[in-house]
Order: structure tokens, then sequence, then C-alpha cells
């Protein structure tokens, strides 16, 4: 196998620490077999990382928010489906590279917090 077992635990961390998503990791693995490369020099070359920084995200979110007023008042009145559309938007906003489910959670708490206001 081309791959040693400390470069594969290098892109299990790169995982399950949420630098990449898992879908990013298998197209990072499949460049991994064919060229050698570290995950780590892979995920650099292609700026691939995901944005995990929570205030990075609330703005995004503020964002989609503030130009999506259909989509927020049907999620305030009780269709959980809306959640998904607004979330697509931020990760399309941060150019695929915001984390889904930090997206989610931030988007979900921004919504109830107005709710509640």
């Amino acid at each position: 196998m081309p791959i040693p077992p400390a470069a594969l635990d290098e892109l299990v961390n790169l995982i399950d620490s949420g630098k990449i998503s898992g879908k990013q990791g298998k197209e990072v693995f499949a460049e991994m077999f064919a060229t050698g490369k570290s995950s780590a020099a892979i995920v650099k070359e292609k700026g691939i990382e995901q944005l995990s920084d929570v205030s990075a995200i609330e703005k995004l979110c503020d964002e989609v928010i503030a130009a999506n007023a259909k989509p927020v008042a049907d999620f305030r009145a009780g269709n959980a489906a809306s959640l998904n559309f607004l979330t697509g938007h931020v990760i399309k906003l941060s150019k695929g590279k915001a984390n889904p489910q930090i997206v989610g959670e931030i988007l979900e708490e921004k919504l109830k917090q107005k709710d509640a206001a």
C-alpha cells in the first residue's frame, strides 16, 4: 500500500478535527494514493480546509438571514426544511468552506433568538 499508516492517521485526524469534511477526505485520500503526498500538504495546496471560525460563520449567517426573509419566516413558522435551504446558502457564500454542522447550529440558534426577542 503506497500510503503509510502514519499518513492515514494524519488524514483521519484532519477529518475528526473538522478541518476537512468526510467528502474532502475522500478526495484527499485519492490524491495521496496517486501522488504519495501527505494529507496536510494536499489540503494546503488545494486550499480546502473547512472554515470553522465561529465569528466568521456568524457573519455569513447574518448576511443570509438578512437576504432571505421568506425562508426565515418559513422556519419560524415551523418549516424545518428551510434551515437546510439557509445552510446551503451560507455554505455557498463561503465558497463551500464553511463547516455545515457549525453553520446549522449557528443558524438555528440565531433564528430561535429572534423568535424569543
